[in-house]
């Protein structure tokens, strides 16, 4: 019986010593997570910031190859602009020179036209007139052929 109590009496100690040891157990625990969570969060902010800096170095990359795109592509569409209007203003040109001279060759047609109309009373006196010409080309050989 005796041993039963001193057991208790070891036993009670023993059980507040673990519960004391516990709180400080649980609360270097606590720290130790804390230290450890605080850790792993500087760690997980170090990654955070080392992507970030990934990201806004690619960003900048990625900007700095856009305007420089953009740059040659401005730069082309104006030579392209450009050339373009050249080729519009001969175009333009050639258009308007041969509209003249399409303009010419009408109206040379037009006085060709006007001109002919009185070649058909021509045409019919050049016919007599070669008629006369064959009647007195026969009447001539008839007279030479007499004699």
């Amino acid at each position: 019986m005796l041993r039963s109590p001193k057991c208790r009496i070891l036993m009670i100690p023993n059980q507040n010593k673990m519960k004391n040891n516990s709180k400080d157990e649980n609360v270097a625990i606590t720290k130790m997570q804390s230290q450890i969570n605080g850790k792993e969060i500087l760690k997980a902010i170090q990654v955070v910031e080392r992507d970030s800096m990934a990201i806004t170095e690619s960003f900048t990359s990625l900007f700095a190859s856009l305007r420089s795109t953009l740059s040659e592509v401005t730069s082309t569409s104006v030579d392209h602009m450009d050339c373009f209007g050249d080729a519009a203003g001969r175009v333009q040109e050639c258009a308007l020179d041969a509209a003249t001279k399409g303009n010419r060759y009408i109206n040379s047609c037009l006085k060709l036209n006007e001109e002919m109309k009185g070649i058909d009373s021509l045409a019919t006196q050049l016919k007599i007139i070669l008629r006369n010409v064959d009647a007195l080309d026969s009447a001539v050989n008839r007279l030479v052929r007499f004699p």
